[in-house]
């Protein structure tokens, strides 16, 4: 048998098993006998070595019309199974247009992305601007111009994420503060909003990563009735015009003389209750007047210049406002407990 001869069998033969196929799958597997790499079409190409030289071209031509024909059967068999099926499941299926459509499920902004919109609101309404500033960071920046020397217990390994001697992940905002001093623009209202970094355990007020937003002022004349008049109005914006404040002593190394604010309790208003622990106060922030080293570290002259600083857990605010007694909660991504805000 001559090689056209055996070519014309072979379309023939695929030509009869294309048209016996009834289903997708069938024709797949004459597609792969006839045109897949161990075919009957292959088979012929790898005989072309014992085809006389002067042959091959024509022959060569014959086995591509034959492989094109084949294809072409086998595409329009395809096309003409797919309408066969798409017309016995049109038959099959029938849609209830009286049903109710299905309701699209559209997010929301998370509670502490809404805890810090109403933060930022409100210091740019008293003239404040926002910053922001890296999260990895050189600890010259996060511990050394905020007067927090080498030796100090917050630059523990066991308490902040080393990424070299000189590299680590913030552990607060405050570098961003220093940062914005050292380009000496004055004077500065600020706050500086991001995600900071701390060796915690993760339990139900802790976790290894949360959110900061840090405060500044620097300017002349300014005094600690500054800070508690910013505060206090700060406090009565997000938490009721009723609100009251306690400043209590406390340390922070960038800051002095240093405080802890108190709120009073806004579910009770100060009388006590489980909320507030039965104290009629909430802990919120931490603040003071910028300590003279930071000021010379940065560039300021301190005896012109003076200025106070806050910090603030955004977390913190968000667990307060809503009344959220687990941290975790609004990193779990739970539906049920995020759709409520």
């Amino acid at each position: 048998m001559n090689m056209k001869e055996r070519l014309q069998e072979l379309q023939e033969a695929a030509r009869r098993q294309i048209q016996e196929s009834g289903q997708p799958e069938k024709l797949n597997d004459v597609r792969v006998a006839f045109l897949g790499k161990k075919g009957e079409l292959t088979s012929i190409l790898k005989s072309m070595k014992d085809v006389a030289p002067e042959d091959r071209p024509k022959v060569g031509q014959m086995v591509n019309e034959v492989r094109s024909q084949i294809e072409e059967m086998l595409e329009e068999c395809k096309t003409r199974l797919d309408a066969k099926m798409r017309e016995e499941k049109m038959k099959a299926e029938y849609i209830d247009v009286t049903l109710p459509a299905k309701k699209s499920r559209i997010g929301h902004r998370h509670p502490n992305t809404i805890a810090l919109e109403e933060v930022e609101r409100i210091f740019i309404g008293m003239g404040y601007e926002v910053v922001e500033g890296p999260e990895v960071e050189y600890a010259d920046y996060n511990f050394t111009k905020l007067n927090i020397p080498e030796d100090h217990p917050a630059r523990d390994e066991q308490d902040t994420f080393f990424i070299n001697d000189s590299i680590l992940l913030r552990s607060q905002t405050s570098p961003v503060q220093a940062r914005t001093m050292e380009q000496g623009k004055l004077p500065i209202r600020m706050i500086a909003p991001g995600r900071v970094f701390r060796s915690d355990e993760v339990d139900a007020t802790h976790s290894p990563s949360f959110h900061q937003i840090e405060g500044l002022v620097i300017d002349r004349n300014i005094t600690f009735a500054d800070l508690k008049g910013t505060l206090q109005e700060f406090a009565r914006e997000l938490f009721g015009p009723e609100t009251k404040t306690k400043f209590r002593p406390h340390h922070f190394p960038f800051t002095e003389p240093s405080a802890e604010v108190d709120v009073s309790c806004f579910k009770c208003g100060g009388e006590g209750c489980r909320f507030c622990k039965g104290s009629g106060w909430i802990e919120i922030l931490g603040c003071g007047m910028v300590h003279p080293n930071v000021l010379r570290m940065c560039g300021i002259d301190p005896e012109e210049y003076t200025g106070f600083a806050f910090g603030v857990g955004l977390e913190r605010i968000a667990l307060l406002k809503y009344e959220i007694d687990d941290m975790r909660l609004l990193y779990e991504n739970d539906a049920r407990f995020l759709k409520q805000f």
